[in-house]
């Protein structure tokens, strides 16, 4: 007699998303009445507390929802309902994934990589990366978001940890912030003056490595990476 084989799909975890099953239940309680379409939605905390999420799963769902026209966000007055949508969010690729999650997955991948990069680099490299966060201050000042540089900095430390895969990996992971869901909540929740903290972090990172630290660059990305996370998170929105 055969001996039956292991379903490998058996205790696959599920690849929906935290802030897909929020967006489900919120969708539920829009079917069922219990928020009628033209209704606000009560307060972020408090619609936290009812859901027993975080708020800022709930916020990622209710920016899911948004992009998919159940909810309208309104400056200074609140979010309400607008129509009743699918019981089941899209998949994840249509709008992007957790930005909280992609944070906290750049925080673990880039620490790391700086480590490798960091004995690694040049005089030729560090001037390229001063040159990055001089181009940034600039565009800062104007007023402008310098997200091309911020970009050129990070790929720049990855390149230089000579690991091809795992340079595809920061930039795939940076540009998914590219996403309909970054981008949202990006905009909606990134402090005013995150753009000016976020170069002080970066200088911290480059002095490191121009002193010759692996383990301090390391800790500089990491804890960049988790400020931006936490800029995220305290965002009161707009």
């Amino acid at each position: 007699m055969p001996i039956p084989r292991p379903d490998p799909n058996a205790d696959r975890p599920s690849e929906r998303r935290l802030y897909q099953l929020v967006a489900d239940r919120l969708r539920t309680l829009i079917q069922s009445g219990d928020f009628g379409v033209g209704d606000r939605l009560p307060a972020e905390r408090d619609l936290a507390l009812q859901l027993g999420v975080s708020r800022p799963s709930l916020r990622e769902a209710l920016i899911a929802l948004e992009i998919e026209g159940a909810v309208e966000v309104r400056m200074g007055s609140g979010i309400y309902v607008l129509s009743v949508t699918e019981q089941r969010s899209p998949p994840i690729g249509s709008i992007g994934e957790s930005p909280v999650e992609l944070m906290q997955a750049r925080a673990v991948v880039e620490g790391a990589v700086t480590l490798l990069a960091a004995p690694r680099m040049t005089s030729e490299v560090l001037a390229s990366l001063r040159k990055s966060l001089d181009a940034m201050r600039r565009m800062i000042a104007e007023g402008t978001k310098p997200l091309d540089h911020d970009r050129e900095f990070h790929l720049t430390i990855a390149k230089q940890a000579g690991n091809g895969v795992l340079h595809r990996l920061v930039r795939d992971l940076f540009d998914e912030r590219h996403s309909p869901l970054s981008t949202k909540f990006c905009h909606r929740f990134e402090a005013a003056n995150g753009w000016d903290l976020a170069l002080a972090e970066h200088e911290a990172i480059l002095s490191a490595l121009e002193a010759d630290d692996p383990l301090l660059a390391q800790a500089m990305m990491h804890a960049h990476l988790a400020q931006s996370r936490l800029r995220w998170l305290d965002g009161d929105g707009r």
